[in-house]
């Protein structure tokens, strides 16, 4: 009788689906159990299996636990440097109205006098009005009811459609129309219903610190030099120890063996007058470089018709078209002047007084939904 190899390899294929069987049977788990754990596999294999997968997500899975805690430890800072940004603040108005103004009220003339008062106040008028709206002044979200306004894409997180220019903010944990970025000193985001007024306390406050470092720069000069002549009669001795001889030729009185030293021609009053007039100094230059700094950046920005995310979008797209030869073009660019207008929603000649130079509270240029996308050649507005 001859044996035929597939009947072989059929008996064994039954005896192995036999014993498995034997062996599921056996280990089955609970119901519970078993639905958890094709959960589990499920969304193990979600991670791989999508046709959107890339280094970016795989990137945010992993570094999500980071992502969030950096958020919740900046939204927390976030009430302590608008603290810090107050008392900083007013520590400097302390020095100003109670040692500088006294100081120089009978040293300079009454005209200069006038101007310095008029100025100084001007200028802390602009920096409380603007960084108040700039921290109290909603940024601006998205609808999120239905509509009709076209988007570009939905957020992964809010699961919303997101006009041009919105970008989600992971700290205020919602998208932001135009937004620019998360500012901890104002606890707030930067975007389209409030970046007039950061740039404003921005440029206000780099003005005042700029002119408190440079008409205090004198005072400066004395008070540290009034320091250091202070340090050298603290380091003098109080006295010479008179003995022996001393003592029976008269040189001192009768039961002293010191010689005394006059009293320090400072009070301590003096020595904080001119702390505090060096710490005013040197607060309001390190601010003034700082700030300043920060201040040309977003000027720069502005006059290109950029945020800061869209500054590092668009340095993308421009490195990629040119790698196949084509030349990327901001399409929110209206030209240098015309940005300028639709930043602080400049309409005619007498709103660069009373809506730049003065304090004003009025509404940006449009809802921040829809944008013009095409450059326009002639000006947008006729100032």
């Amino acid at each position: 009788m001859r044996w035929c190899p597939g009947t072989m390899i059929h008996f064994m294929r039954c005896m192995r689906l036999r014993v498995c069987s034997k062996t599921r049977s056996r280990s089955r788990l609970p119901l519970s159990m078993r639905e958890l754990w094709a959960y589990l596999k499920l969304v193990a294999r979600s991670l791989y299996f999508n046709v959107l997968w890339n280094s970016d997500v795989a990137f945010d899975s992993i570094f999500e636990p980071v992502f969030w805690t950096v958020d919740y430890v900046t939204r927390w800072f976030g009430v302590v440097f608008v603290c810090l940004v107050v008392v900083l603040t007013s520590s400097i108005l302390m020095v100003a109205y109670l040692i500088l103004i006294p100081m120089v009220w009978n040293t300079y003339s009454t005209a200069w006098l006038a101007w310095h008062l008029a100025y100084g106040h001007w200028n802390l008028v602009m920096i409380v009005f603007h960084y108040y709206k700039a921290t109290k002044t909603s940024p601006g979200y998205p609808l999120v009811v239905k509509n009709d306004v076209p988007f570009v894409s939905v957020c992964k997180k809010c699961i919303i459609p997101k006009p041009a220019r919105t970008h989600h903010c992971g700290i205020c944990n919602t998208c932001i129309l135009k937004m620019d970025h998360h500012c901890p000193w104002l606890n707030n985001c930067v975007g389209h219903g409030n970046h007039r007024y950061f740039f404003s306390f921005c440029l206000f406050m780099t003005m005042g610190c700029l002119y408190c470092s440079i008409s205090g720069r004198n005072l400066f000069i004395d008070a540290y030099h009034a320091i250091e002549r202070f340090k050298h009669t603290d380091t003098e001795k109080p006295g010479v120890p008179v003995t022996g001889m001393g003592v029976l030729i008269g040189l001192l009185p009768p039961g002293q063996t010191e010689y005394q030293t006059s009293a320090p021609p400072y009070t301590f009053r003096d020595k904080m007058i001119h702390k505090s007039v060096i710490y005013m100094w040197v607060l309001t230059s390190t601010v003034a470089v700082a700030l300043g700094s920060l201040t040309i950046w977003h000027a720069v920005l502005i006059s290109r018709g950029e945020t800061s995310i869209e500054r590092h979008i668009n340095s993308k797209e421009t490195k990629r078209l040119a790698k196949r030869g084509k030349v990327y073009k901001n399409p929110f660019d209206y030209g240098r002047l015309n940005n300028w207008k639709v930043f602080f929603s400049v309409e005619k000649r007498s709103h660069w007084l009373t809506r730049v130079l003065l304090p004003s509270g009025h509404t940006p240029t449009g809802a921040g939904l829809t944008w013009d996308i095409h450059p326009i050649k002639k000006d947008m507005m006729p100032v």
